[in-house]
């Protein structure tokens, strides 16, 4: 697979993916709306939470985000920073600090699936716990293929590239999505209202989505500051040297 290929299929899956996550909290809204019509129409029964269950549920909600939420995210970023990395220390760094992510980010995942596991009643009959489930079963692959990666300059190494980001953002992306729709899932379940949460992980999820694309133009904004500058110290077409001067003026 070409790097033409793989930078178009990244903005075109980026951009997608930015423009659903933008619309998200405007359907949820609207689906809260029809929910609770049509719990006051059926007269359909809310979950009494007690307090050891509430708590089970916010802790489990919390993991999540904090793995599929935050920590994939950001280690989706962590590691972009190594494209332009030059220096083998830093670079050596990054690559670590892009592993620790992921590996912090499996084991958050884990403990939530064996806490919902132990805790709720799994039919597998709705959205969040069947997203969820292949969820935990695909984030175990970046992970693996992380640990069997090619050397630089080997015949496999782009396939392994395009394989380990194209999993890697999907499940990132599949998880932001499944978190959405686990807040969905609370509110319908409780009639409580989660839109301050909905609203700040939305600000969240912006936030990382600029610096994304940012990451992408920082290096050509880098050159352009680099090629300015040494433009603006050059003597311009009016100034020239004292030798070109001499030549130039008029023999006495």
């Amino acid at each position: 697979m070409s790097s033409i290929m793989v930078r178009t299929t990244q903005k075109v899956i980026v951009h997608v993916a930015i423009f659903i996550l933008a619309l998200l909290p405007l359907v949820s809204a609207t689906e809260n709306h029809k929910k609770k019509i049509v719990h006051e129409c059926n007269d359909h029964k809310v979950l009494e939470l007690s307090p050891k269950l509430s708590f089970q549920i916010i802790l489990h909600g919390f993991l999540l985000w904090a793995s599929m939420g935050f920590l994939m995210p950001i280690a989706m970023l962590v590691i972009r920073m190594s494209n332009k990395e030059e220096n083998g220390r830093r670079l050596k760094m990054i690559v670590y600090a892009h592993a620790a992510l992921q590996v912090l980010s499996v084991l958050l995942v884990a403990v939530a699936t064996i806490m919902s596991v132990i805790n709720f009643e799994n039919f597998f009959d709705n959205t969040h716990q069947r997203l969820g489930l292949a969820l935990y079963v695909a984030i175990w692959l970046p992970f693996i293929a992380g640990i069997f990666r090619p050397d630089k300059g080997s015949k496999n190494r782009g396939v392994w590239y395009a394989f380990h980001w194209l999993i890697g953002v999907t499940v990132t992306l599949l998880g932001i999505v499944n978190v959405y729709i686990g807040l969905q899932a609370y509110n319908t379940k409780t009639m409580i209202s989660t839109s301050i949460w909905n609203w700040l992980f939305s600000v969240e999820v912006a936030v990382i989505a600029f610096i994304y694309l940012f990451q992408e133009k920082w290096h050509y904004i880098k050159q352009s500051g680099g090629i300015l500058g040494n433009e603006s110290v050059r003597p311009t077409d009016q100034e020239s040297s004292p030798t070109r001067k001499k030549e130039l003026s008029p023999s006495s």
